[in-house]
């Protein structure tokens, strides 16, 4: 069984920074791309960034220069450093994970953590 547990957000002025770790538990044979998503209320599920397992990135416009993705490999995490944060960031946000797992011929599945709740007020 794989768990994806999220963490880090909480209420932020404007202007501040969080955060946001993501960590990976459970009969893991490798973990291919990790990312964020984020849902503000109404909204759909948006991506905010993503990191190849060696270490190539990408990000949603809206926080290109702002946010930086990262991963420890040896740690199963993923971690998102979110800076200047704007009204506009207030979401729950989703790690997300494309998991090779179980036993051989082992399987790939995509997996999400529970959500964290990032508010930032002005």
């Amino acid at each position: 069984q794989v768990k994806l547990v999220d963490s880090g957000g909480g209420l932020v002025q404007v202007g501040g920074s969080l955060r946001l770790s993501c960590a990976a538990s459970g009969s893991i044979f490798r973990i291919n791309d990790m990312g964020w998503y984020r849902q503000a209320p109404g909204k759909q599920r948006e991506l905010v960034a993503a990191i190849t397992t060696g270490g190539s990135t990408n990000y949603a416009d809206s926080v290109k220069g702002r946010f930086t993705i990262s991963r420890d490999n040896a740690k199963n995490t993923v971690y998102l450093q979110m800076n200047s944060l704007k009204p506009e960031d207030t979401a729950v946000y989703y790690c997300h994970a494309e998991i090779k797992s179980g036993s051989w011929p082992y399987r790939t599945s995509d997996y999400w953590g529970q959500g964290t709740q990032v508010t930032v007020s002005s």
